[in-house]
Formats: C-alpha cells, structure tokens, sequence
C-alpha cells in the first residue's frame, strides 16, 4: 500500500476507485464501504481510502479529540484489507474552505483519477461540509465517475455510526462496542517493563502504556484476549486491568495491564493488541498488597471461566 501523506500536490496515473470517510472506528458500516470498494477491482480500478488529517472534527473542536482508531492503526486496518493507496489529506484551514465542486474537480477527478467513488449517506466535504451524496451523483457525468451510496448499518434499530460506538465505549459497554464494530475494540502498544508486582506475586502480568490519542474506557478490569503483531493469528485468552494502579502507584500514569493464562514467554518490546470482551468491575483502591493479591485471584478464576479455561 502506497501512503501519500502531508501534501496537497499529487497525481494517481491509475483510473481509481476511492473510498471518502473518517473511518474512525472502523464499524461495520465502514467494512461495508471497504467491501464495496475492493469489488472495484475486478473492474480494473486501483482502490484508493481517502482520508483528512487531522479530522474535521479534531480541527475544529476547542480541545483535543480521541481517536477510537488512530492513524497507525487505520494505516494496519487498510494495509491488511490489500487498499492500493491510502490518502492522508492535510486539513487546515485553505483545505477547509475548499468549495465542494472545487473538491470533486480538482482532488477526485484530477488528482485521485476517481473513476468510481464509494461513501456513506452521511458523506460531507467542502467549506463547511455543503457537499454531500447529492452534489457528487449530479457531477458524476460531468467529471466521469460512477457514485455507489452504502446503505446505513442498523444495530438495535440506530444507524451505526463512529458516534455510537464512542458513546457506548464511554460507558464501558464493550460487549455492544464489539457488535457495532464488528470486532472487539482494542488498545495496542509496546509491551513495556512496569513494577513486576504481579511476578512477584505469582501472576505476572504484560504492560503497555495506550496511545495518547486514543479512546480508553473507563478504569477498571475486563475480560480480553490478546494478539501479537508478529502473530496475529493466535488469540491468547486473558483479563485486563485498565487504569493508575491506585494501590502501588502515584496514580498518575494511565497503563493497560494484562494477565494471560497459562503463559510465560517474554515479550518484552513486542507489540500487541489487547481486545476487550466485557467489563468485569471499576478500578479499585486496596488496603494493602494481600487485599489486592486476593481480589486479583478472584478476577483471574472468573476470567477462567468466562473463556472456559
């Protein structure tokens, strides 16, 4: 896959199909555009994934947005789906007082080579978001492209949509997040030496310190699973504790802390993905290492036999 990332100034030479979203979160919704758009290739078109950076919404909010999937992991998602190119447009302001026929003319058309174009109902682009599905059905004919609209995704009778699923990882309700995106929600990272409390006490425990621009639930353990990057094909059963370790630390670094079962490799540097399956119980402060030792026995049996181990 080819990345064109922070320049307005580029030419596609092959005719494309292109997929426009945010694809924040990467829900079924969106699976459902990246199937359509791979179907394109039979028609001799090179599938193209163009995408803002930062997001609109990012831009114009007064404080900083989390990400339920971040650049690199988007980038991991659309390598992995055999995407032929991936765009990475800069948004800022000159980008975002862009006309929407001025779009359609001087970045599909001319600089995609968009023969084809894929999105959403809810598509918008242009100085304030004017252009929607409409504009670029009217246009198709003048600047040589066909439109495919995809239909919304209903769960529990709401469109799914990257607002929905953040609303309900807020909450923690990771077995609905899951439905909606289709897969587990997960957290990656670097595995990473934390305090070994947890080897010390007979459950060793793997670490990683989440992304800064990611979307985290709410504090607290969670039943999971795990995969490596150099593995992904293997998921390895575990629960995990999200949040500041109140009873060891200060409670000033947020870390993802995970027990796999039955396991005892060293992976110290590798990287992983924890997905998380359902909320066990809130992060909690212990009088004492023997309190705290108790409870995590009692979280890992239950976690036993929720993976049916």
């Amino acid at each position: 896959m080819k990345i064109i990332e922070n320049t307005t100034k580029f030419n596609i030479p092959e005719k494309t199909a292109v997929a426009i979203g945010k694809f924040d979160g990467f829900h079924r919704g969106h699976q459902k555009l990246l199937d359509r758009l791979k179907e394109q290739k039979d028609n001799g078109l090179a599938s193209v994934v163009f995408t803002f950076v930062p997001s609109p919404a990012a831009f114009f909010a007064n404080e900083p947005v989390k990400d339920l999937t971040t650049a690199e992991e988007k980038r991991r998602i659309f390598e992995r789906a055999g995407i032929d190119y991936l765009i990475e447009y800069p948004f800022y302001r000159e980008t975002a007082d862009m006309e929407p026929e001025d779009y359609i003319k001087d970045v599909l058309s001319y600089r995609l080579n968009a023969k084809c174009v894929v999105a959403g109902e809810d598509i918008s682009y242009g100085k304030y978001g004017a252009g929607d599905y409409k504009l670029l059905k009217k246009k198709a004919e003048q600047y040589g492209y066909d439109v495919i609209i995809i239909d919304k995704v209903l769960c529990n009778g709401r469109e799914i949509s990257s607002t929905y699923v953040r609303e309900e990882i807020k909450k923690g309700n990771m077995e609905l997040a899951g439905q909606l995106l289709g897969t587990p929600y997960h957290i990656g990272g670097e595995v990473v030496h934390g305090r070994q409390l947890g080897r010390t006490i007979g459950m060793p425990t793997v670490n990683l310190i989440p992304p800064q621009a990611k979307l985290i639930p709410p504090n607290g353990v969670y039943y999971s699973y795990v995969c490596f990057w150099d593995d992904e094909n293997r998921k390895y059963p575990s629960i995990t504790n999200i949040g500041t370790k109140p009873t060891v630390d200060d409670g000033e670094i947020l870390g993802v802390e995970t027990f796999l079962y039955d396991f005892d490799k060293d992976v110290y540097g590798k990287n992983m993905e924890v997905f998380l399956l359902d909320f066990v119980r809130p992060e909690m402060r212990f009088n004492s290492i023997d309190d705290l030792k108790a409870r995590m026995e009692k979280d890992i049996a239950s976690g036993r036999k929720y993976h049916n181990l």
